[in-house]
């Protein structure tokens, strides 16, 4: 196995016996060599400057851009690199590890955008915005709310109405990675002809049409990526720029934006955790004790929390791929789409909420124990510890939280995935039949009045809902 290098000199962290290096193709290990040049380039470097001065990584983004990877998973055919799930996976750990994380999250999101417009691709959208991405044209994901937080997939504070051919859509975020800087934005609204929260669609908005304040985001971590508040004030857009037919956006989160995020999120994650063990091996190993005759390195409690964090992140890393060669055989390497409607992706969906759990868990334990490995040196800005630490921090509370995700899984274990109810569309029959049991007579006539009355509101509704 050749030696992994930093540029003319061997590098200082984990060798490549500790990569899973039997996961990936040969060019995928060829692309894994170009990036960690890159990050020793230029990348790191950058890292610490974004971070300092809360700059947006643009300089990397376009870097990124000039190598092909920001249309990694793009069809040849229309310029991109034609890779996979587990490419995709490698360039996002190896650049959050290696090089800036603030630079990775922003990837992350811009490869979703852009595998969102591939799912429901026309000639239309990937001339515009598909073709150009090596050019250093950044896309992102703008999917939250603020009036439902973590719960992304819920957008109150959205919509959209047919206009002069085309649509004008609004839409207010609370988060978007890149705000103010992409180049464009996949926005998630509610349908023109709404009938309840699964009844999404999913539109191309340009930068020069939204709205944002760069200059309020000030975070404890990934402080380049920018992820600020983002409104959509109520624009035109051509009918080119909706992403599938209208009504697609549930289907289109199941299917590709949550995966694709869950699997390169879960990357950053995980190479945060290996870039504080590499950051944890350098200083041990030079770091000497000259009372005792030893490296830090050389005691026993050192040893164990580097074994056992390595072990645990190996874990977590090759659950993540493993998710990733799961999607890659339902879409024959990442070259197939289903039909709007149906699920290939998705249907690992499940599993992907699992694989972000556990890494942005991980990553916590891992950070703090390097931390402890390095003492009071690790607490010193200059040796980047602290750095990761602070983005790794974002792991946890990233939507879908952790504890949203840890809830998810155990309902759908114990009640089944249709008890998830995502979109608020069927109620619990018992919890309200134990509160009308508290009522007394009266009480049971008033409500049941308000109920009539709002059901005979309802009733002529529902045809028009249902054609």
């Amino acid at each position: 196995m050749s030696e992994k290098m930093w540029g003319s000199e061997p590098f200082w962290g984990l060798g490549y016996d500790w990569d899973p290096d039997w996961v990936y193709t040969d060019r995928q290990k060829e692309l894994r060599a170009t990036l960690i040049e890159l990050c020793e380039q230029e990348l790191r470097a950058n890292a610490k400057r974004f971070d300092d001065e809360l700059m947006f990584p643009r300089r990397n983004l376009e870097l990124l851009g000039e190598h092909g990877f920001l249309g990694l998973t793009v069809p040849e055919e229309y310029g991109g690199l034609g890779e996979n799930h587990v490419a995709y996976s490698m360039v996002c750990e190896t650049i959050a590890r290696y090089g800036c994380a603030s630079t990775a999250m922003c990837y992350v999101m811009h490869i979703g955008a852009v595998n969102a417009i591939m799912l429901r691709q026309t000639p239309e959208l990937v001339d515009k915005y598909i073709r150009p991405l090596n050019s250093g044209k950044i896309g992102t994901l703008s999917y939250s709310d603020p009036e439902t937080g973590s719960h992304f997939w819920y957008p109150v504070s959205s919509g959209a109405e047919r206009s002069n051919g085309g649509y004008r859509v609004r839409k207010k975020a609370s988060w978007t990675t890149s705000a103010g800087f992409a180049d464009f934005y996949v926005v998630q609204t509610t349908s023109p002809d709404f009938s309840g929260y699964d009844d999404l669609s999913v539109f191309v908005v340009d930068g020069d049409q939204v709205q944002s304040q760069p200059s309020l985001w000030d975070a404890l971590g990934l402080r380049g990526n920018q992820s600020g508040p983002l409104e959509v004030p109520n624009v035109e857009i051509p009918a080119t720029q909706i992403v599938g037919p209208e009504g697609d956006g549930a289907n289109s989160n199941d299917e590709s934006v949550d995966p694709w995020f869950l699997i390169g999120s879960s990357s950053v994650w995980n190479g945060l955790a290996l870039g504080a063990i590499d950051i944890a091996k350098r200083h041990t190993t030079r770091k000497k004790h000259v009372d005792v005759g030893l490296r830090v390195a050389d005691y026993p409690t050192i040893q164990d929390y580097v074994g056992e964090v390595l072990m645990d992140t190996n874990a977590a890393r090759l659950f993540v791929l493993s998710v990733a060669q799961a999607m890659d055989r339902e879409t024959d390497g990442n070259t197939r789409n289903p039909e709007p409607g149906a699920l290939a992706r998705g249907n690992y969906l499940h599993w992907a909420w699992q694989i972000k759990f556990e890494a942005a868990k991980n990553v916590a334990h891992v950070v703090d124990k390097m931390l402890h490995a390095c003492g009071g040196s690790g607490y010193k800005r200059d040796m980047e510890l602290e750095r990761y630490l602070r983005d790794a921090k974002a792991g946890w509370v990233m939507g879908p939280t952790n504890e949203v995700l840890r809830q998810f899984v155990g309902k759908a274990v114990l009640l089944g995935f249709e008890s998830l109810d995502y979109w608020n569309q069927s109620y619990n029959r018992r919890a309200v039949e134990n509160e009308v049991k508290k009522l007394d007579a009266a009480a049971k006539r008033e409500l049941a009045e308000q109920l009539m009355s709002e059901a005979a509101e309802q009733e002529p509704k529902e045809p028009a809902k249902r054609a």
